[in-house]
């Protein structure tokens, strides 16, 4: 059995670079009947940001990620690192350094100087103090190689000079990362560590660590790293990195998040693009992940998205009806929720975003600006007078009049009629009408479109638009 964890800081909010991070631990202990465990880790008081575990806990809620059990926080286990630091103490693999902050950057400008790397351990002090809270615990590095073996990244080894005499506990008493981590993991039981590859140079101290402690060592998995869009360094805030919320307020869903950010770096070997959490829980192996980092292509995101909208309304229409309830234009909210899906029904197929509905719907729910160049510069209907519009209008008009049952196929033979009867190309006839009911860049299917507008709405924008050529 297989027990994994998530284990993210609350300082802020989570962009989707580290959330990637989630995914695979996710998936390994679901496949394997094993054990999902989330960990906060908020040692880090100084960055702590109000709020922000709830938004950890929602984020993962929202993208489909249960965890088992109740979330571990770090700052209610002080007691337990404290019992493993004086285990080292007695070991002799750690000592209390007091050592003003203003000597060790002085160390650090000597060794510059002197062009070789700068090392603590070169400058450990002679003696030490008994430990107790209020002054820094470091561990005593005994230098050496290690080997070790890593799911995605393959055999690995950590030379000497990756070991140093990092800091355990902080002078507030909390433990640092490098420490407070192994022990979590050791306690929570964890069998497979999943991270990023920015863990790997201090992979030589985390692996002197469990040595010094008599700790076995979990299998790890480190991952590549999230690249921008330009493909030349790792994501951050300022390249797109926003937190999932920001990318679900802004219509992408959840299980296109997900398929999205799974695949960056992932491929099962086949030519599949759209994977439910159901069918990533089948098929994923850590194997698979690619070594090298992944680009980070918001076309890609906003494809899959669309891809999950349609597949979703498919399915289940009721079901995307519900996601779609904040994305609506404002002059929607009078309306019922029928005429609302009949809406999503024509239009469903052509969204990428669900923030897409407020631009692409706007003319279902009041009638647009009627903008007259639209009609008269449109590349199918700039050869034609201002005259020759205004009697296809009225003429398209009389014949729609005589329509008794008002359905896409009734209205789309009477549209078919209109064509013979004007001898008109289906570009240049169905683009005037069109434009006159829209106003918009492009709509739905022409007959289905003046089904769900509705025989008045229809006869009256034809109308309006014929008045205002005459006007022109």
């Amino acid at each position: 059995m297989t027990i994994t964890r998530f284990a993210p800081s609350p300082t802020g909010y989570i962009h989707i670079g580290n959330l990637r991070a989630a995914i695979p631990p996710y998936l390994v202990a679901r496949q394997s009947g094993g054990k999902f465990l989330l960990r906060i880790e908020d040692t880090d008081q100084a960055r702590f940001v109000e709020g922000a575990t709830d938004l950890i806990l929602s984020t993962l809620t929202t993208l489909g990620l249960d965890w088992d059990g109740e979330p571990v926080f770090q700052t209610t286990r002080k007691d337990i690192y404290h019992k493993y630091a004086r285990e080292l103490i007695e070991k002799g693999r750690a000592y209390a350094d007091p050592t003003p902050p203003e000597t060790i950057a002085k160390y650090r400008e000597e060794d510059s100087a002197a062009k070789k790397p700068f090392l603590y351990r070169n400058h450990r002090p002679e003696s030490s103090p008994e430990w107790e809270p209020g002054i820094p615990l470091r561990f005593r590095a005994e230098p050496k190689t290690y080997e070790y073996h890593d799911e995605v990244m393959g055999d690995l080894t950590a030379g000497p000079e990756t070991q140093d005499d990092f800091i355990l506990i902080k002078a507030d008493g909390l433990p640092t990362y490098n420490f407070a981590h192994i022990i979590d993991d050791t306690e929570m039981n964890i069998n497979l560590v999943c991270r990023g590859v920015e863990y790997l140079p201090s992979m030589g101290n985390y692996l002197a660590l469990y040595d010094a402690l008599g700790i076995e060592r979990p299998t790890f998995a480190h991952m590549p790293h999230i690249l921008g869009p330009t493909g030349n360094k790792k994501l951050g805030k300022r390249d797109g990195a926003k937190s999932a919320t920001e990318y679900f307020d802004e219509g992408i869903l959840p299980e296109a998040m997900l398929n999205f950010l799974i695949t960056l770096g992932w491929n099962d070997g086949t030519e599949q693009e759209i994977y439910s959490r159901d069918d990533l829980i089948k098929v994923f192996k850590l194997s698979d992940m690619q070594r090298s980092s992944a680009r980070f292509d918001e076309g890609k995101l906003l494809w899959l998205n669309g891809q999950w909208i349609r597949r979703l309304y498919e399915q289940n229409p009721e079901d995307l009806y519900h996601r779609t309830h904040n994305f609506w234009p404002d002059s929607a909210a009078s309306y019922e929720d029928d005429y609302k899906k009949a809406v999503l029904a024509i239009i469903y197929d052509r969204l990428k975003t669900l923030s897409d509905l407020k631009s692409f719907t706007a003319y279902f729910f009041a009638d647009p600006t009627i903008d007259l160049e639209m009609i008269t510069s449109n590349k199918f209907l700039s050869t034609f007078s201002e005259l020759e519009l205004i009697n296809l209008l009225q003429t398209t008009q009389s014949a729609l009049e005589d329509i008794t049952d008002w359905q896409p196929d009734q209205i789309q033979t009477t549209l078919n009629n209109l064509l013979e009867q004007t001898r008109l190309k289906p570009a240049q006839l169905f683009s005037l009408i069109r434009i006159a009911l829209s106003f918009a860049p492009f709509s739905p299917d022409l007959a289905a479109t003046m089904s769900v507008l509705g025989k008045p709405t229809v006869l009256a924008r034809l109308s309006a638009v014929a008045t205002s050529l005459s006007a022109d």
